[in-house]
Parts: C-alpha cells; sequence; structure tokens
C-alpha cells in the first residue's frame, strides 16, 4: 500500500461504500473531494465536508500512515494550515497537533475494496512486458486511444522543435536538416550526426547544395574519414573539404561515427553518403515535406536518393566489397525517416499556421504500413491487432512513456482495468 494508490482512490472515489465514520465516531460527508493537487501541500485542495451540521471547506492530506503526518514533517507547516481531514489507510497513532485543531481523521481501510489493492499490485508486477500483462484485456483500450495517444508524442516533439526554432532564428530548413541527420544516424550514431549538424551552418549546405561531391566532402570531413585517403575519390573528398573549410571557415571538430554493432546498409559512409543525395536532388525540402498531401507524395521524394557511385562496391572507405548494387534508401528506412522526422515536423508547422489541418496528419499515419519490432510482437500477444503506423507509434509511445515507467494510475487502459465493476 503506498499514498500514490489511496489518493488514486479518493480522486476516482473508488470505495465500497460512502457512511464515512472518524476515528472518534463522528459521520463525515464528504461533499466535494477536492482537486488532487501533484505539487506540494496537502493532496486534495478546496474540497468540502460536512461534521454535525457544519460544513469545512479546505485542503485534505491522504496518508498511508496517520505516523505519516510526522515522518513527512508536516507539523508547523503553514501549507497544512487550512486542512480540514486527515485520511489515512491505517490510523497507527494519534497526532496531537491535528487533535488540538480538531481536524479529524478518517481511516480508510474497510471502505476499500482488498481487490483493487490486489489489481493494482500485480501491476507494479516486476516479470512482464508491461506491468498490467496479467490483468490485461485489448477490449478495456479505450476509443480514440491511438490519436490521443500519438497526439500527445506530437505535442512532446513540438516542444523540441519549438526551442530549436528559437535558437536558429525561425530556420525550419536548418531544423529539418538537424533532425534528418539525427534520423539518417540511426540508434549507434544518431547523437553524432546530429552534433555535425549542429555545428555546420545550415546556409553552407544550401550554397553547395548542388554539388554532391562537395556535400560529401563536407560529410566526411566533418567525421574525420578523409584525414588518410585511400585511393583517387578519397583525394577528391580531402580536396574540396579543406577548401571548403577554408572558404566557409568551418569548424574545427572531429565527429567520429561508429561502424560497430552495424549492418553494412546501416554504415555511417553510405547513410552520409544517402544524406548528400537526399541534398543534392531535392533543393527546398521542407517546403516540399510541409506541401505533400498525400503519403505517395512523400514518398516520391526519396524514390531517387541512392549513395553516390562510389559506394556501389563498398560499404567502408578504400575497401572494395564483393557485394556490388546501387544503394537507395530502402522502403523501411524511408519510413523510418516519414515517421520520426518528417511527418513530427509536418505536425509542428501546421500546429503554428494552419491548425484546421493538423487532423489531417492522421491520414499520413493510417495510409503506412505498421512497424515490426520485439515490443510490437509482445503487444500482439496481448491480443492487439496493429494494421497502420498511427496504432504502432500509439503503442510505442505508451509502452515508452507509461509501461515502462510504472504509470499505472496515469494510464488510460490501467483506469479501465483497474475498476472493480470490470
Amino acid at each position: 500500500m503506498n499514498e500514490e494508490i489511496l489518493q488514486y482512490i479518493w480522486n476516482y472515489k473508488k470505495f465500497r461504500n460512502f457512511d464515512f465514520i472518524s476515528t472518534d465516531g463522528k459521520t463525515i460527508e464528504v461533499l466535494e473531494f477536492g482537486e488532487w493537487n501533484k505539487n506540494s501541500g496537502p493532496d486534495f485542495l478546496f474540497a468540502k465536508i460536512r461534521i454535525d451540521d457544519m460544513i469545512f471547506v479546505g485542503n485534505i492530506e491522504i496518508h498511508t500512515k496517520a505516523s505519516d503526518w510526522v515522518f513527512h514533517n508536516h507539523s508547523g507547516n503553514s501549507e497544512f494550515g487550512n486542512l480540514i481531514l486527515h485520511a489515512v489507510y491505517i490510523n497507527d497513532c494519534n497526532i496531537p497537533e491535528l487533535e488540538q485543531q480538531k481536524i479529524p481523521t478518517l481511516e480508510l481501510k474497510n471502505y476499500i475494496d482488498e481487490e483493487l489493492i490486489r489489481k493494482h499490485n500485480n501491476l507494479k508486477s516486476e516479470h512482464h512486458f508491461i506491468p498490467c500483462e496479467a490483468l490485461f484485456d485489448e477490449t478495456k483500450v479505450p476509443l480514440f486511444f491511438e490519436e490521443t495517444v500519438l497526439l500527445k508524442k506530437m505535442h512532446s516533439k513540438s516542444l523540441i522543435f519549438s526551442e530549436a526554432l528559437t535558437k536558429h532564428q525561425n530556420n525550419y530548413e536548418a531544423i529539418l536538416f538537424q533532425n534528418l541527420a539525427y534520423t539518417f544516424g540511426l540508434k549507434v550514431n544518431a547523437e553524432l550526426f546530429l552534433q555535425m549538424a549542429e555545428v555546420l551552418d545550415f546556409n553552407i549546405i544550401r550554397k553547395v547544395s548542388q554539388n554532391s561531391v562537395q556535400l560529401e566532402a563536407i560529410f566526411f570531413g566533418m567525421c574525420d574519414f578523409l584525414e588518410d585517403p585511400g585511393d583517387e575519390m578519397m583525394m577528391v573528398w580531402k580536396r574540396e573539404f579543406d577548401f571548403l573549410k577554408a572558404k566557409f571557415n568551418l569548424p574545427d571538430i572531429k565527429i567520429h561515427p561508429k561502424f560497430s554493432k552495424l549492418r553494412p546498409p546501416n554504415f555511417p559512409s553510405i547513410r552520409l553518403s544517402q544524406l548528400a543525395s537526399l541534398y543534392n536532388s531535392q533543393q527546398n525540402l521542407f517546403s516540399k515535406f510541409i506541401e505533400a498531401k498525400t503519403i505517395d507524395d512523400l514518398y516520391g521524394i526519396f524514390k531517387d536518393v541512392r549513395a553516390s557511385e562510389y559506394w556501389d562496391n563498398r560499404f567502408n572507405f578504400g575497401k572494395i566489397s564483393s557485394i556490388v548494387g546501387k544503394k537507395y534508401l530502402t522502403p523501411d528506412f524511408i519510413d523510418l525517416i516519414i515517421i520520426n522526422t518528417v511527418l513530427p515536423l509536418k505536425y509542428f508547422y501546421h500546429k503554428n499556421h494552419n491548425p484546421d489541418i493538423v487532423d489531417d496528419l492522421f491520414d499520413f499515419y493510417k495510409q503506412m504500413k505498421p512497424e515490426k519490432n520485439s515490443i510490437l510482437d509482445e503487444w500482439k500477444n496481448l491480443g492487439i491487432k496493429f494494421e497502420n503506423v498511427l496504432q504502432t507509434q500509439a503503442f510505442l509511445y505508451h509502452y515508452k512513456t507509461f509501461c515502462t515507467r510504472k504509470k499505472c494510475l496515469n494510464c488510460a487502459i490501467g483506469f479501465q482495468l483497474l475498476k472493480t465493476d470490470n
């Protein structure tokens, strides 16, 4: 038993009955349970109770044990000066300070269904994919759950975009470039690619974007791949990088992307070349993403993006590979870019400039095939069926922000599962 579940029970009025009797035998009628306070001070504010035909308005504090009043150092705290009720699960001792102020104590134990406590304890289990696995019922997923969760995710990402936009003086193209770089880096090199993109003035990228060799030279040079050229093309890139570094006064920073734990098609050499190809083949990229009306419009932007010819028979610098072929962006990787960068930024822009069409973005998610990974497989084992990316994104984000943090009492699904009338 902990205060969190007691506050939940009080807030949602999950009691067997409401015939409350104080520890000194007086009838307590709760007229208003108050507003749940998640900050410092009493747990519930602006409550109202009736005792002996007297109405009291003020705050309510909830504890597991009455003695917690002392252990939590509430005595003499002015924040608790307007208390009208001390509600506890177990009244293990009298609190003289409260008795002197004639503040009643209500012991809750006999008013709470033990089944509700059992369900809560199951939610806190350490040995499941999600805390509520033993209780999970896919029919309890609320209506419009996926849309609601996806909006929360996009709102969260919008806060990051907003901060970056202020930093870069409302340059959406620069923000796009940084987030694309992050996505092209995958998990292993995401932060390193982002670091590279952040130290590069996007105006430089814009100026050299029509020259694919120079774009690659900047990316490879910033990542310290050109210090010891192993073939003719590497020498060309180094010569271009040295020229551009002097011309644009590029920062003297060396990023060192990692190759380990990556499949060859995901090597940083390949991904950086493909990123250069994207900016070489598409001018005004941000505008094209914003103006796209359908998911096919977005796919069309990426269809010709491929690593340069040098990489047709290589995965790493100066090393010929027996695997030969043009290295286009795969459909799955294009989906990854659209899901993690394009659609969140598209949402952010329209939220600020044309909020009436924000809901239309759901159609983009619904038109994309569902993702596949081990977390989604676990959801499938619990009976969840996925038909599109809107659903997979929602359950992935919910798992990350609620399930792994065991925020069961704030979870829309957990709320349904905890109902004693299920």
